[in-house]
């Protein structure tokens, strides 16, 4: 039988210790490295860097201010340029995070899924229309990625949940 000490997390009658933030820590990345998927590692790591590169990439075109003209057909202005450019940022960064990447991969196809719906409806009769397509494979290929990383997903919300 493994002793207590095996567990960071676990507490039992005769160990009153008080459970620090360090244990909690680690009890996460233990849980997370646990649930790791055995099988098809290599493949996703492929596609997390490859979909980093090319959020980083539309991140840098909304920040800097170079798709004006479609945030403005949509009618929000350039606050959700930014807003969408910081989200996709943060979302690559996540993807190169072992214990983010499914948390990353998620948010980044909720992003893509709310693309692929606005450049289906509210711009559809414009040039940006035709962007409906990238964004539905974005949005297949974080979805993919993210139901790969569902058990570190699952993971790391337990372990946030204790």
């Amino acid at each position: 039988m493994k002793q207590a000490r095996d567990y960071p997390m676990k507490q039992t009658r005769n160990d009153p210790a008080v459970i620090t933030t360090t244990a909690r820590v680690t009890a996460a990345r233990l849980a997370i490295r646990a649930a790791r998927p055995r099988r098809l590692t290599s493949t996703l790591w492929a596609a997390q860097i490859l979909m980093a590169a090319v959020f980083v990439l539309a991140a840098l075109a909304k920040l800097t201010g170079g798709l004006e003209q479609e945030f403005a057909d949509i009618g929000a202005g350039q606050w959700l340029a930014y807003f969408v450019g910081t989200a996709e940022l943060a979302g690559a960064i996540g993807l190169l995070t072992p214990w983010l990447a499914g948390l990353a991969a998620a948010g980044l196809a909720a992003v893509m899924a709310g693309a692929t719906i606005i450049n289906a409806t509210v711009l559809h009769n414009t040039t940006f229309g035709s962007n409906v397509w990238l964004t539905l494979v974005l949005f297949a290929v974080t979805g993919l990625i993210a139901y790969g990383r569902r058990r570190q997903i699952k993971a790391l919300w337990a372990a946030i949940g204790r």
